[in-house]
């Protein structure tokens, strides 16, 4: 029996558009759709509106196998901006998180971003402290601490890194602080979402 009709047959939804499930994981159309769009030093696959379904599907619901088909087009992005890239890595999550998810989405996909460009995939930073959820719009930059990450390996030349969700922004140029103080020379960011159109102005 086709992945597709039995998912069907389960009750599940295509997590992209809530539609009938004619493929595996992801309905035919909402894979046709998959786009990387670009802001400066970032790619993205869209606004959270249109394209958050499929990144909570990833985060909390286990649907792994999204990871390569939503990889796809960011790598693709990726190429058609010509970025001269030494390796992939991803924003860490806290330990306690991780042990109780079992993963962390934005590693999923940067793993399989990295394969498709065939660059190498490193831990490169770890996250050291907690901070609130990030608001979408707002001061909350402010509010979170420089200390955040860390880096746990020393890199060199330029990196991307990959987040599922970007919110504020604000946890994303923390991680990449801690990236360009383990080395890297120029970081560059490839996002599944973006919830404020606002938070890409410092990649334009």
């Amino acid at each position: 029996m086709p992945w597709g009709l039995l998912e069907g047959l389960l009750g599940h939804a295509c997590p992209g558009c809530g539609g009938r499930l004619d493929a595996p994981l992801l309905c035919t159309r909402c894979r046709a759709g998959l786009r990387a769009l670009a802001a400066g030093d970032a790619v993205y696959l869209g606004l959270y509106g249109r394209v958050g379904g499929v990144a909570r599907a990833l985060k909390y619901r286990r649907r792994f196998g999204l990871a390569p088909l939503l990889a796809e087009p960011l790598a693709l992005g990726v190429r058609e901006r010509g970025w001269k890239l030494a390796g992939v890595t991803a924003v860490p999550t806290l330990l306690p998180r991780l042990l109780l998810r079992g993963y962390n989405p934005p590693e999923l996909l940067a793993k399989e971003v990295a394969r498709l460009l065939g660059l190498p995939y490193r831990r490169v930073l770890r996250r050291v402290r907690y901070a609130p959820s990030q608001p979408t719009r707002g001061r909350g930059r402010a509010y979170l601490p420089q200390d955040l990450f860390a880096p746990q390996a020393q890199v060199a030349g330029a990196w991307l890194l990959v987040d599922d969700v970007l919110t504020s922004g604000a946890t994303f140029l923390r991680a990449k602080g801690a990236l360009l103080e383990a080395g890297a020379s120029r970081v560059y960011g490839a996002f599944l979402a973006v919830r404020d159109p606002g938070a890409l102005g410092p990649y334009r």
